[in-house]
């Protein structure tokens, strides 16, 4: 399941998983952040917040996960991971060989700085 906040003024979608993630969960969000993005062209930042990597519901839930980053990696500009676990320090690396968003992780205490790094967006005109 994932708890989420979409902050419209500032662009940023903060995620925070807490139990294995549903097909719903991916539905919803796409629901909430593809009218903004439709009409912002994109998301400045996405923050995940996590303890750990809650696995998913079953198969058909990891395969909307994967569809939902296939559809909207290119339009996040930055990607927060705030968690202690070792898959987020992993996830910085590897995910940026398959999504087009800069990502960093950070120490599950570090959010003000996760939101400070999105915020540091510089805007071309």
């Amino acid at each position: 399941m994932i708890e989420f906040n979409l902050d419209e003024s500032k662009l940023v979608l903060h995620i925070h998983p807490t139990g294995p993630l549903r097909k719903e969960d991916f539905d919803n969000l796409a629901e909430t952040v593809d009218p903004i993005i439709e009409r912002e062209g994109n998301l400045n930042g996405l923050i995940i917040e996590t303890a750990g990597f809650p696995g998913w519901e079953n198969f058909g839930s990891a395969i909307r996960h994967f569809r939902f980053v296939h559809d909207h990696h290119k339009k996040i500009e930055k990607v927060a991971i705030v968690t202690d676990s070792k898959l987020g320090e992993a996830a910085e690396h590897i995910a940026s060989h398959f999504v087009s968003a800069e990502i960093r992780h950070f120490p599950i205490g570090e959010i003000n700085e996760a939101k400070g790094w999105i915020a540091s967006i510089e805007k071309s005109d």
